[in-house]
């Protein structure tokens, strides 16, 4: 009778061994970090009702979702994204709060795309969430996290990348650009689509001159220069608001010497809707996507009762493991050794004796039976684990 083999379905995959081990090492020692800004950590369903993450909230199109039903008929969706989850139980659970609540997740999102090139349908993310803080200094401390966050993986070649979308927001009211147009536009100009963005600003009335700043904006990337030449394109408020806040976070970031990480593109635009102010990415070698996004919501937990400001970011765990890989850095634990104690039946009573007091002293131990090891060679068996072999026959 031929063997049945057992595949796993498209996008998922298992993870193991060394791989495993450190993935782990990287997720403890990336929510310590956020813990230490004062974060604390929550955990919500992994699944919710589908109008959590509607079009009306903003996240990924619903053809995205993993969608399934209840025995009452509720349409459920596994999570795609942490940030709707959060925000509704910030907005449950802290709903007079007005003093700032800081919030940090690990766990699985779930994304039915096709177009991924690679990227697993199930994948890790860890995160922070700021809430009821609208200031500078709440998205400087956001971007400083990410900073540290990619020096603690092992990362020194890295770039964040920040944009306004009120920069974006702020042309389109002032030259009266319906929703409707105005989210084409932005898919347009976030993909770098220039032939695309050309196309719909050609379908609408709009002057020869301010159809060349649209056009400029997937252009409109670099260092502090870009902002002055983004500010010199506009004359509305909302606009140059946009531009005062990115120097102004700009300066704060020179003030804890992490400028050097930074460039800016107000042609950042997002996917997801329910951004508000500013967005970011981390990009580094060895990956074509972003390891690491971020960004200010201040409308989004009005969805569930709540009015406050709130920005955050999450760290695309598989990404940034499989950049590690490719740029060849690995991380080891220390303080902790790994034991293989083997023994035979006179020697039972010391070796539990030796695992226990290894144990206690934060070491791995790992005991086998003369029995068990039945005279086959341990050598490779205990390299492959990084086991130190004590034998207690």
């Amino acid at each position: 009778m031929q063997k049945k083999l057992i595949h796993t379905p498209e996008g998922v995959r298992d993870i193991y061994g060394d791989e495993f081990r450190h993935k782990l090492l990287i997720q403890r020692r990336l929510n310590d970090l956020i813990n230490r800004y004062g974060y604390e950590d929550i955990q919500t369903p992994s699944f919710e009702f589908f109008d959590i993450f509607s079009g009306n909230i903003g996240t990924i199109p619903s053809k995205e979702l993993y969608k399934f039903f209840d025995k009452e008929g509720n349409t459920l969706a596994l999570r795609p994204d942490f940030t709707p989850s959060i925000a509704r139980a910030a907005a449950k659970y802290f709903a007079e709060e007005t003093l700032p609540i800081r919030f940090c997740y690990t766990g699985s999102t779930f994304n039915n795309a096709s177009d991924y090139q690679g990227r697993l349908k199930e994948s890790t993310e860890i995160g922070a969430e700021l809430i009821n803080d609208g200031s500078v200094d709440a998205d400087v401390e956001v971007i400083l996290m990410t900073t540290e966050a990619l020096k603690l993986a092992g990362l020194n070649d890295f770039q964040i990348s920040i944009g306004n979308l009120e920069f974006f927001k702020g042309l389109c009211a002032e030259h009266g650009i319906d929703e409707d147009n105005e989210l084409m536009l932005r898919e347009m100009i976030n993909d770098k689509n220039h032939f695309g963005t050309l196309d719909i600003l050609d379908s609408l009335e709009l002057k020869d001159n301010v159809k060349e700043i649209f056009g400029r904006m997937p252009l409109l990337f670099g260092g502090i220069d870009v902002l002055n030449e983004a500010s010199s394109y506009v004359t509305n408020e909302r606009s140059r608001a946009a531009i005062s806040r990115l120097e102004a976070i700009y300066d704060r970031l020179r003030i804890n010497g992490c400028e050097k990480y930074v460039s800016f593109d107000l042609g950042m635009l997002s996917k997801y809707n329910y951004y508000t102010g500013i967005i970011f990415r981390a990009y580094t070698y060895g990956s074509g996507d972003a390891i690491i996004k971020g960004g200010r919501y201040d409308n989004l937990l009005s969805e569930f009762g709540k009015e406050a400001p709130a920005v955050g970011f999450c760290i695309q765990l598989d990404q940034l493991m499989s950049v590690l890989n490719r740029q060849k850095i690995t991380a080891e634990e220390t303080g902790r050794e790994s034991f293989l104690i083997i023994y035979d039946e006179s020697s039972y009573p010391g070796a539990y004796e030796e695992a226990d007091r290894l144990r206690k002293g934060n070491g791995t131990v790992v005991l086998m039976s003369e029995e068990t090891l039945g005279g086959r060679d341990i050598g490779t068996y205990a390299e492959n684990r990084r086991l130190k072999i004590m034998d207690l026959r």
